[in-house]
């Protein structure tokens, strides 16, 4: 396997569930958890970038590392741009975008994606998809959509659902109608890769118009030019911690695994 990086970016402030990173999950915090399956993927090193006092002592305590990052920071991929600056890495170094709020994300996915990312030396980043089965995830815009090529480079992001089926979709459809099978719908996972070169110019260039109208970082990306490599999986990861009832979610999860 070739040497990867993994970032965990983490806020304490969420207008949901204020001190996320520090609520426990079964016994160990959810931070603690996030980290230690970045570990656990090989990573060469994993940081974990804060902007609170009370997560950089969370992590010292189970012994990892962590990073007191900016407060200005309007993203998660401003903040591992910083680290990655602070750190000296070099412009091919890939590094893992792990959300602080993912316990859901395991080593096998980390790796699977840093993995791309290597094997596909034209693209700047890697991230994932899964097959969407239902017209309520295909009409519903807080699914991001993603199309590619036939080489599973992205073509496109969006909100709304893509490519439209002309023939089948009119302004009458039902979300409970079959989508038809003419082409797989995808999903997108927001799990990524970065090569720390094209991380660096992302950071540094304001965003994109499409960006800003779909509300979806990896747009600028796109616009920049910089290639964005697709892996499907067949299934989608536990959804990330947003509030009390994901929290007893990936408890209950977890506990049929001790």
């Amino acid at each position: 396997m070739n040497t990867f990086k993994v970032v965990v970016p983490s806020r304490y402030g969420s207008s949901r569930l204020p001190g996320k990173p520090l609520l426990q999950i079964a016994g160990k915090s959810m931070i603690q958890r996030v980290y230690e399956n970045a570990v656990t993927a090989g990573a060469a090193e994993v940081v974990a970038a804060t902007d609170d006092e009370r997560i950089v002592a969370e992590i010292e305590r189970f012994g990892g590392n962590a990073m007191l990052t900016s407060t200005a920071h309007r993203s998660g991929t401003d903040r591992i741009a910083e680290v990655a600056t602070r750190q000296n890495w070099s412009p091919d170094t890939v590094v893992v975008n792990l959300q602080g709020d993912e316990p859901g994300i395991g080593a096998t996915l980390i790796q699977q994606v840093a993995l791309a990312l290597h094997e596909h030396p034209e693209a700047g980043i890697a991230t994932m998809a899964t097959p969407i089965g239902s017209a309520a995830d295909l009409f519903n815009p807080n699914v991001v959509k993603v199309i590619c090529n036939n080489k599973n480079m992205a073509l496109y992001f969006s909100r709304a659902p893509i490519p439209w089926n002309r023939d089948l979709f009119d302004s009458n459809l039902l979300v409970n109608q079959e989508i038809g099978t003419a082409h797989q719908y995808l999903r997108h996972l927001g799990l990524y890769a970065y090569r720390v070169g094209a991380l660096q110019q992302i950071s540094t260039t304001p965003p994109s118009s499409i960006e800003l109208l779909e509300s979806l970082e990896q747009l600028r990306a796109m616009s920049m030019g910089i290639g964005i490599h697709v892996t499907t999986i067949a299934e989608a990861p536990g959804h990330g911690v947003d509030t009390m009832d994901d929290l007893k979610r990936v408890e209950n999860s977890l506990s049929k695994f001790q």
